[in-house]
């Protein structure tokens, strides 16, 4: 019959979810490449090198992130270059693991998301009233329509498995 459902339910379209997914793997992928360039650059070149990078990809989207991230780079010694290199490689892990994630609906996951969105919002807001950047903003935008959505939807998106437990 035409009107009979499914045993198993079919996962709804959800572009919006396969737009942050996409945000999530990109983001990961960057900063992987980004932590192995700076495995690859643990000298003292490093400063040169980062504007040669930021020239090559002529991306400035956040101006003053790039600035303070290069004031950093400019404090780096070869000593914790490495831990730099570690925290970017880990933290492109948790994008890329949010990624996937949400791609298999795992709840956890989406969870994940919520609380590392949610996490930035206040910093960024805090960055808002101290100097209003367009680019800090369209990420404020982004991070709060993320928690929204994924919080909104989290019924629909994502698979429970609580449920099957009769108590």
């Amino acid at each position: 019959m035409p009107d009979e459902q499914p045993a198993v339910p079919v996962k709804q379209r959800a572009p919006t979810l396969w737009g942050i997914i996409f945000i999530k793997l990109v983001k990961g992928l960057l900063l992987l490449l980004l932590a192995l360039g700076v495995y690859q650059l643990a000298d003292d070149n490093l400063p040169y090198e980062f504007k040669k990078l930021l020239e090559f990809i002529n991306f400035d989207p956040e101006s003053q992130f790039f600035q303070a991230l290069e004031a950093k780079i400019n404090k780096i010694t070869p000593s914790n270059v490495f831990w730099v290199a570690t925290g970017t490689f880990l933290y492109s892990l948790l994008s890329l693991v949010e990624g996937v994630g949400l791609i298999f609906r795992i709840s956890w996951a989406g969870w994940l998301v919520i609380g590392e969105a949610a996490f930035f919002v206040p910093i960024e807001v805090y960055k808002l009233l101290d100097a209003f950047s367009w680019a800090v903003f369209i990420i404020l935008l982004i991070n709060i329509g993320i928690v929204w959505y994924l919080f909104q939807n989290r019924g629909r998106l994502f698979r429970h498995h609580h449920h099957r437990h009769d108590h």
